[in-house]
């Protein structure tokens, strides 16, 4: 079985005790994580194929976020549990028992199969010497529990700061939601059926659905279930998607044909919305990575919109290797950003962020809003997003803009699109169930 190669007991044990290599794959994301700076999204992208079963998939994926999320008070166990450190050779074994002290603590399964796993899949990593340690460690946990911090404690001072500058009010609602598990949103492809037809189909498979009620095609599950379960999934009838992201095509509305760029458009489906929803719009997607745009044609591909779609691996800001002048209707700029305002569904942000990031990102937003400003025809709107809380990024980003373009203005969104800040729109994590998101409609004057 893969993942049972660094110990001469691994591949029997892999073998005949269910869950062992769940938890084998679980140590080898967190060390890559908390120890190597890795992506979590890039890790476990890697690590779930390996897993056949979906309900092994869905406990890897929970077992890594709930260790992310609860990471400095198990480190503050460890700390106390241990007469000797463990020291930076030990990151396979520290995640480890990371893993093993989530499933006690966050995911509450039965502490036997928790166990049992957990411990030979130290065997499975070739930590067969520290078996028996990992046993008496998860023992005591089980026993002593572990004790309550808080949230504000998984936080780096120097981004708790920021956030407590920029949202005095709310700072301690968005630290707390931050480090709550995110529900899980669909978005309904409407060219294959309406919103009420697919809830419909959802209560046939018994699946707990709720219409979200502040955009045309999203749907809630209260309990998450697997991709695979839902109806239509693997033909493009719904696609996972947040609500704060479902509602860029709400922010943006191009006109009916209208010349498209979605200039950071990975993994495309920001694009797919669109485009499932008016399909004449004439669209181009562009992203740096040429690796992510593999993934955008898989998108377009399965929910079937990609027909006047076209994909191409560029710079966006860099429009004289890319455009071909015809000025665009609308632009889509989903910027790269800090990633704040999704920490419930990246924790790791948390880790790797750096105060150094966000001078870097603020340069590269307002490169990017200059550049795409002028491929955009007189009349015309571009839409500014981001998934940050953070002022610089967002509201200061937008004003500074402003004052250095004479022909751009904001145009007001409604307030189904969060708090109203100097005419932007911010919603903050865990808002009508959200994420994080900001979003500014920019509208280029028209010619005299």
């Amino acid at each position: 079985m893969a993942g049972a190669t660094s110990s001469p007991w691994g591949k029997t044990i892999a073998a005949q005790q269910p869950g062992v290599q769940t938890r084998a794959l679980a140590a080898r994301v967190l060390a890559a994580v908390i120890g190597k700076g890795r992506s979590l999204k890039a890790e476990l992208g890697a690590a779930l194929p390996k897993l056949d079963d979906s309900r092994d998939r869905a406990l890897l994926e929970a077992i890594c976020f709930a260790a992310l999320r609860r990471r400095t008070v198990y480190d503050q166990a460890l700390r106390q549990w241990l007469q000797k450190p463990l020291g930076p050779r030990d990151a396979d074994l520290r995640a480890l028992l990371m893993a093993g002290f989530a499933q006690l603590d966050v995911l509450q399964l039965p502490a036997h199969a928790a166990l049992s796993a957990t411990v030979d899949a130290a065997r499975v990593l070739g930590r067969e010497r520290q078996a028996g340690m990992v046993n008496a460690l998860l023992r005591r946990a089980q026993r002593e529990g572990f004790a309550e911090a808080r949230a504000e404690e998984a936080w780096p001072q120097w981004l708790l700061a920021k956030v407590r500058q920029d949202w005095p009010q709310q700072a301690e609602a968005i630290v707390s939601e931050s480090l709550q598990p995110a529900p899980l949103w669909l978005r309904v492809n409407r060219q294959q059926h309406s919103r009420d037809v697919y809830l419909a189909l959802l209560e046939t498979a018994g699946i707990e659905a709720l219409a979200g009620p502040l955009s045309a095609d999203a749907v809630r599950l209260p309990v998450a279930v697997p991709v695979s379960s839902l109806p239509g999934f693997a033909q493009g009838a719904v696609s996972v998607q947040d609500l704060s992201a479902q509602q860029v095509a709400d922010a943006l509305q191009p006109t009916p044909g209208a010349r498209l760029l979605d200039a950071c458009a990975a993994p495309g489906g920001k694009s797919a919305h669109l485009l499932e929803r008016d399909p004449s719009l004439q669209l181009l997607a562009l992203d740096v990575d040429a690796r992510r745009l593999q993934r955008i044609g898989e998108t377009f591909a399965r929910t079937g919109v990609g027909a006047r779609a076209k994909i191409q691996a560029a710079d966006a800001a860099d429009t004289a290797r890319w455009w071909d002048g015809q000025p665009f209707d609308a632009v889509l700029l989903d910027a790269p950003c800090s990633a704040t305002g999704i920490i419930r569904r990246q924790p790791d942000v948390l880790l790797h962020r750096r105060p150094e990031d966000i001078t870097a990102l603020a340069a590269l937003q307002a490169r990017l809003l200059d550049a795409l400003w002028q491929v955009l025809r007189p009349g015309g709107v571009l839409l500014y997003s981001t998934c940050s809380i953070l002022r610089q990024e967002n509201q200061q980003q937008v004003a500074q803009f402003l004052a250095r373009t004479s022909d751009a203005r904001i145009e007001a969104l409604p307030d189904s699109f969060g708090h109203d800040v100097d005419g932007t729109r911010q919603r903050l994590p865990g808002e009508q169930g959200g994420d994080g998101f900001f979003y500014a409609r920019l509208v280029k004057a028209a010619v005299a």
